[in-house]
């Protein structure tokens, strides 16, 4: 038996519910242990399909990439084999750290617009020494194009193309750069067809940060995945 005063008042514990107690608070910190590790291995690993080139994303981490500081950004976070680019005060986007061609490359991935009214997807990368942006949904939604040509944005120049987008609603891009032309598809359908020789290439200020290959939204959130690249030879 132990003895024990608490507040002038004598109380008389026997040892073995002392033993009882120190066993009950054992058994729920080791439950507790448990179900905090059996939440870490609930964590789903997105398994990527076999494709025809080397993933830029491995579906789980940011990894290759960095969140682009341009100032204006919304969060980056990486969900369910996604890339979400939550909107921002202006741009919001990804800038690959990696080593990355300056042409005859390909470059696929699939993007969706979840709110805002703005470009969803908006693809700076090289041409040889210059840089371009393939803009998909921009000017209030519509406008799919490359910026900047000869002093004009996607709105204005000759690659200008207007196309239906909706939200929710995933769409599959590929980007082709070779020595002669900028090509780009949307759900297979061809909307850029460029030969860019003898043209000034750039980007707009807004995607400098975006260089040498980066993805951006416009106050707008948007999705990304399956965003893989391969090299290609000049058709």
């Amino acid at each position: 038996m132990i003895h024990i005063k608490i507040m002038g008042i004598s109380k008389y514990i026997h040892i073995r519910n002392i033993a009882l107690l120190f066993c009950i608070v054992l058994l729920l910190n080791c439950s507790g242990n448990k179900t905090k590790q059996e939440k870490q291995t609930a964590v789903k690993v997105i398994q990527l399909e076999k494709v025809d080139g080397t993933y830029l994303f491995d579906g789980n981490t940011l990894n290759g990439w960095e969140i682009t500081q341009f100032g204006t950004q919304g969060p980056v976070d990486v969900f369910d084999g996604k890339i979400v680019m939550n909107y921002g005060d202006g741009c919001t986007g990804i800038t690959w750290e990696k080593d990355f061609p300056k042409v005859n490359y390909e470059v696929n991935l699939e993007a969706r617009k979840t709110s805002g009214n703005d470009f969803f997807c908006g693809i700076t990368f090289p041409v040889n020494d210059d840089f371009c942006s393939l803009i998909v949904g921009g000017w209030g939604g519509p406008v799919v194009g490359l910026s900047c040509i000869d002093g004009e944005d996607a709105s204005e120049n000759s690659t200008h193309i207007l196309k239906r987008f909706d939200k929710d609603v995933w769409y599959k891009i590929k980007l082709q750069v070779t020595s002669e032309k900028i090509t780009a598809w949307i759900d297979d359908e061809k909307l850029v067809d460029f030969a860019y020789e003898g043209h000034e290439l750039y980007v707009r200020p807004e995607v400098e940060l975006s260089k040498p290959f980066g993805i951006c939204s416009w106050i707008t959130t948007s999705e990304l995945r399956n965003i893989w690249m391969k090299r290609v030879t000049d058709n």
